[in-house]
């Protein structure tokens, strides 16, 4: 029998095996999965009603909502494509990606009010701006007033083209045309399947989304914790007093985070007052972990922290650092190594690491080639950008920008982006490892490394050091540490200390680029070595 492979049979499967379960909690607010799955095919007739088609696209501008997880299943019901996007973009960026994709409908919280202002003239193909909130002048309509229009149903799966468009994210817009990945309906049902196999004791999980769902298909959570049954629980803005708060008023036992989540949780004020008994695992990835922050997390948590790798275009996840049967542990210290690893391919891909003939490089840990993936949850393309799309879509494999080491038990190791190795006198600097190093000291909370132009090398490690409050360190203090630690070659040549936090992106990744501009423009303010 064939029965097409879509999200919407998980919504179904929440329904009707766990219906009566309290499934979702956003705010004050707590829905039961019949009660979700009722609000989401009301979305779904509501949208019919305004006249949107299959292929439309449907914009939102929200932080973690159960308004937001409604249009997972509620927009592509209605045969449209949900399109979520990363709230903190700048006005430009966002006007450049809705133009882009010919969104016909925004959805906008209304903290975004003054925002749309902005959007409206500029978006002219939009024709309608949906309050998720009370009535606001900007908006045409509320999302409620959309939900009374037209009779909910149950969707028919056999009306759904598996292989169309379900999903659209962003990757960026800040420069030239952005890249809108398209996820279809088979590939995201199927990357459920392979990340739920991963999962323990789901019957008694409880998920906070702490990663915005706008980012890389809200890590698959989306799908896999309704497919599950499992208690979500909306952590609408990332702010560490909260989310220990929802994690003991919730008795969470699941949460992912990105390496600069953890930092702050790890140095909040009141980490040593909150009752973590409840954890049983957190995820980290968006960027490589370091051992030592495997470490003090499980220090913390009292729980398993493990690593993850994968991108917008994969679904995101292609590989985590899960204990592998072959493989035994020596020791703490390989434990923690091993976690902070990308680890190994999850069920349903396959992942290489490759020079530029696309032979497999040594796995030796030491020889440095490109990660490339391919399987059944691999993104159907670059939205509306074909000539992007064949970029890195060649030779049957998708071409993931990411440099990487592997090991004999195919345990990948990134490295450093592509673009973001350091080229120093013929010698490639991975900025990754080096700050690894400098995270390692323990008055360090944050640090990035760029390259900076040098005459005699080219180029050079240069590192941006945040120290935790109350910390001290000079320059001399942190490169004898390092010394210990690193190559002579490896060894920053300037270091910057800064009091205010790095500029991050909308999912917590450190703006290294913005940084980097910093030191090729000429600025002053840089300790040279």
């Amino acid at each position: 029998m064939f029965v097409p492979l879509t999200p919407l049979r998980f919504l179904h499967r929440a329904m009707d095996l766990y219906g009566s379960r309290v499934g979702i909690v956003s705010g004050d607010r707590q829905f039961t999965y019949a009660e979700f799955g009722q609000r989401c095919e009301r979305l779904a007739a509501g949208l019919t009603s305004l006249g949107i088609k299959p292929g439309d696209r449907v914009a939102y501008i929200s932080f973690n909502t159960h308004q937001l997880l409604e249009g997972y299943y509620g927009v592509i019901q209605a045969h449209a494509i949900v399109m979520p996007l990363n709230v903190r973009l700048s006005p430009p960026e966002l006007i450049n990606i809705i133009n882009h994709s010919g969104a016909r409908v925004v959805m906008f919280e209304n903290d975004f009010a003054g925002l749309v202002d902005q959007l409206r003239p500029a978006c002219e193909e939009v024709e309608k701006f949906i309050t998720l909130d009370g009535a606001v002048a900007q908006a045409d309509m509320t999302l409620e007033e959309v939900m009374s229009l037209g009779a909910p149903r149950r969707a028919d799966i056999f009306s759904i083209d598996e292989m169309s468009i379900a999903e659209l994210f962003y990757t960026s817009g800040s420069t030239g045309t952005p890249k809108g990945v398209a996820l279809a309906h088979r590939t995201l049902y199927l990357h459920c399947l392979d990340v739920v196999g991963l999962f323990k004791d789901a019957e008694t999980m409880v998920d906070l989304h702490t990663i915005p769902l706008f980012h890389a298909n809200g890590w698959g959570r989306p799908q896999s914790s309704t497919m599950l049954g499992v208690k979500q629980v909306m952590i609408r803005r990332f702010e560490p007093g909260f989310v220990f708060r929802m994690l003991q008023e919730h008795k969470a036992t699941h949460m992912s985070l990105v390496p600069t989540m953890a930092n702050a949780l790890l140095n909040a004020p009141d980490v040593g007052q909150v009752d973590f008994s409840s954890l049983r695992q957190v995820m980290v990835g968006g960027a490589a972990a370091s051992p030592e922050l495997i470490a003090r997390m499980e220090a913390a948590f009292g729980c398993d922290v493990v690593s993850g790798y994968g991108l917008t275009e994969t679904a995101p996840v292609l590989t985590t650092a899960r204990q592998k049967s072959t493989v035994t542990y020596e020791n703490d210290g390989e434990r923690h190594r091993r976690h902070a690893m990308a680890g190994w391919a999850v069920n349903g891909v396959e992942v290489r690491v490759v020079d530029g003939a696309m032979n497999d490089v040594a796995r030796d840990m030491s020889a440095v080639g490109e990660v490339v993936a391919r399987g059944d949850h691999i993104m159907e393309c670059y939205y509306k950008e074909p000539e992007q799309t064949a970029a890195v879509m060649t030779g049957g494999w998708f071409h993931s920008g990411d440099m990487a080491v592997w090991d004999e038990e195919s345990y990948i190791h990134i490295v450093d982006r592509k673009k973001e190795i350091i080229i120093s006198g013929g010698e490639n600097i991975s900025s990754i490892e080096v700050e690894k190093a400098i995270f390692a000291h323990p008055a360090v909370f944050e640090c990035a490394v760029v390259a900076a132009p040098d005459e005699k090398w080219g180029e050079v490690p240069a590192a941006i050091v945040v120290l935790k409050p109350g910390q001290s360190l000079t320059k001399a203090e942190l490169m004898e540490f390092l010394g210990e630690r690193l190559g002579k070659f490896k060894l920053p040549r300037m270091i910057e200390f800064r009091e205010e936090q790095l500029p991050k992106t909308g999912t917590g990744k450190i703006r290294k680029m913005m940084l980097k501009e910093h030191f090729w423009s000429g600025m002053e303010k840089r300790v040279q070595g």
